[in-house]
């Protein structure tokens, strides 16, 4: 087979609506399926709401871009906002009354909730999301996993030595590959959030932490990078970067903050 047939074919993945058609245009259709996405961004730029978003998005028919499924959502930034699921969930419910034969089911109910408050703590949630997707009983089978940020998990638990980073690059390698895992044979989406840090360049012009052809990204007028470095970029499948400045929209309503997507993404 020709590069030029790969290329015009069409995509067999599905993809996971985001519920905004803007959104959707620019990610070609949404989140794909049997692969890890993760969504870049500094704190505040909404990265928990989209994910909540998504996990609500998730239920919907595949004939209107939703996977038929439940969510997993892997939380280690306390407290878990459940308010503003619910919020979104009566929002959901009211928009997509048909998906829902007995008005008294809940999306809520298919937006299973896990707290992670540690690297080793997700290590042993991990073999049980894999018996929970063969033996769940629910009536949406699980489809998409979240998890939360893996950040805040590496926060604290690695020192900046050269034998901690390898420990880290590991368990960074062991996460993915077991996301990775469970996508595949199970055709799950999964979405990872993670933070940002201030970009430094170093003495020879280059940043250790470039990935394709992005010097840097911008958000809120700073120069940033994804956190946790190059060991855990090369561990994702694709990468959403969301960026924030401070532009006005509605004079009449005061400042309000503006959206930039920009998006790198490459093959693992």
């Amino acid at each position: 087979m020709k590069p030029r047939s790969l290329v015009s074919q069409s995509p067999t993945t599905l993809k996971l609506t985001t519920g905004c058609e803007t959104l959707d245009e620019c990610l070609r259709g949404g989140f794909p399926c049997d692969s890890l996405t993760e969504i870049v961004a500094e704190s505040g730029c909404g990265k928990t709401q989209l994910c909540l978003q998504l996990s609500l998005c998730a239920q919907l028919p595949i004939s209107n871009g939703g996977l038929d499924g439940s969510a997993l959502y892997l939380h280690s930034e306390f407290p878990f906002p459940f308010r503003r699921l619910h919020q979104l969930s009566r929002s959901f419910h009211l928009s997509n009354p048909s998906i829902y034969a007995d008005h008294n089911d809940n999306p809520c109910d298919h937006v299973f909730v896990q707290n992670v408050h540690s690297v080793d703590h997700l290590f042993d949630v991990m073999p049980k999301i894999e018996s929970f997707v063969k033996t769940s009983k629910t009536r949406l089978p699980l489809k998409l996993i979240v998890l939360d940020s893996v950040a805040a998990l590496f926060r604290s638990e690695f020192d900046n030595t050269p034998s901690d980073l390898r420990k880290r690059a590991s368990c960074f390698f062991k996460i993915s590959g077991k996301l990775k895992q469970l996508a595949s044979k199970f055709g799950l989406a999964v979405v990872i959030t993670n933070q940002v840090t201030d970009f430094v360049e170093s003495s020879d012009g280059l940043s250790g932490l470039r990935i394709g052809n992005l010097r840097c990204l911008y958000s809120s007028g700073r120069r940033v990078v994804p956190a946790l470095g190059l060991a855990w970029a090369n561990c994702v499948n694709s990468r959403v970067f969301i960026s924030r400045s401070g532009d006005t929209i509605c004079q009449e309503r005061g400042r309000r903050m503006m959206w930039r997507f920009e998006f790198c993404v490459w093959k693992s």
